[in-house]
């Protein structure tokens, strides 16, 4: 992982800290596509972009980052991370200070706003996310799955030392009422969306389906309640039962891709279904680069992909990976600042009120020290400021 002695978080209480800001002589995307606008500042009021301009006035006494040199985006998402780490447990009880360092070296030092945890203990993230929220500490926005779905008497096999109280808590249904019964507890308990192993690895080169049925109603119980349902797919096998039981997102791509031809992708885009790559997962595995042209091939038949990269499981926390194979899946870096930033948005239907840098959207940025439009893929971990809602949460020093 890449030394992150440049970096130091910054920890004032999230309550503390004033929701407006002004960010001066900078250069600023509005959007993937919009051309960029220089010696510009953006204006943030309570944690609400008010305005843009490049001769706008802001008011006396707010908090002023002078970004010369800088270029800002909308806030970064990542949508496929992992609070299972040892040193997330008790979170109810853990030092503000410590949990801060750790959303630092983790998340926020990467520019992540909003991260989806798609799979973990739900009291522990749950307790992160209240603990941010009513300030004793700075992070990233968190939706969350929590416990995951498996098939039955079929946990992958990574899983097999987790602790015993915890894989006791693996919900393995054997009917579709056990199913949905279960998305109703982990909803319960406070979780924002769903996640399936529709295909679990349950010893190396042996992939179990999830039933459809089950999956089905898993799926459907979700969506009655308005949550997108992510799956674990695996292989063809695994990806056809995502299908046909109505899931949303594959949280990676299928890293055993034979089977999976154009005919298959096109009903995915049909169902309106969104990939998360997970490349750096991939990138030491034989088959990377069929893995990386199937995501690429998906994006040029009008797929929708979503920036994830499995953070948390990988404790490897370094971004640079990820956006290398991605530049050479042949993505431009347009392209991937939409993976980043609006499709997120549009995938969890926020589009209203964010993932872009316009009046009117929520005061989530991301800036950079470079600019990606460079064509050097290390320019997104180039990271200066993160800020949630115009507040800073992490800062470069």
């Amino acid at each position: 992982m890449k030394s992150l002695v440049i970096a130091l978080l910054v920890l004032v209480p999230a309550v503390d800290r004033a929701q407006d800001l002004a960010i001066t002589h900078a250069t600023i995307y509005a959007s993937p596509e919009a051309p960029p606008r220089r010696e510009a500042t953006v204006f943030i009021q309570s944690g609400v972009i008010a305005a843009i301009g490049e001769h706008l006035r802001t008011p006396g006494g707010v908090e002023t980052i002078s970004c010369r040199g800088c270029v800002v985006l909308a806030g970064f998402w990542n949508a496929h991370v992992h609070f299972m780490e040892p040193k997330w447990n008790d979170a109810a009880h853990q030092p503000a200070e410590k949990l801060a360092h750790q959303m630092s070296e983790m998340l926020t030092h990467s520019g992540f706003t909003t991260v989806v945890d798609t799979g973990s203990d739900t009291e522990n993230t749950v307790t992160l996310r209240q603990r941010e929220e009513r300030g004793d500490f700075a992070g990233p926005r968190i939706f969350t799955s929590g416990i995951p779905i498996f098939p039955a008497h079929a946990l992958p096999y990574y899983l097999a030392e987790l602790p015993p109280e915890l894989k006791a808590k693996m919900a393995q249904p054997d009917t579709q009422l056990e199913a949905a019964t279960f998305v109703d507890k982990n909803r319960a308990a406070g979780a924002d969306i769903v996640k399936l192993f529709t295909g679990s690895i349950v010893s190396p080169g042996q992939i179990t389906p999830m039933q459809v049925e089950i999956a089905r109603a898993a799926a459907d119980e979700a969506h009655r309640k308005g949550e997108l349902v992510f799956s674990h797919s695996s292989n063809f096998k695994g990806t056809e039962v995502a299908i046909n039981a109505g899931v949303d997102v594959l949280a990676h791509t299928p890293e055993d891709t034979d089977g999976i031809d154009e005919a298959l992708l096109q009903r995915m885009i049909d169902q309106h279904m969104t990939i998360i790559p997970t490349l750096k997962l991939f990138s030491r595995d034989d088959a990377i680069a069929k893995i990386r042209g199937l995501d690429y091939r998906y994006h040029q038949l009008g797929g929708r992909l979503v920036y994830g990269t499995d953070t948390g499981f990988l404790t490897d926390y370094d971004q640079g990976e990820e956006f290398r194979q991605l530049i050479q899946a042949g993505f431009s870096f347009r392209d991937v600042l939409a993976i980043l930033t609006t499709a997120p948005a549009e995938l969890f239907h926020l589009s209203h009120s964010e993932g872009k840098v316009m009046p009117g959207m929520r005061g989530d940025l991301t800036i950079l020290s470079e600019d990606p439009a460079s064509g050097d893929s290390e320019a997104f971990t180039k990271v200066l400021y993160t800020i949630r809602g115009g507040k800073v949460i992490w800062r470069r020093d």
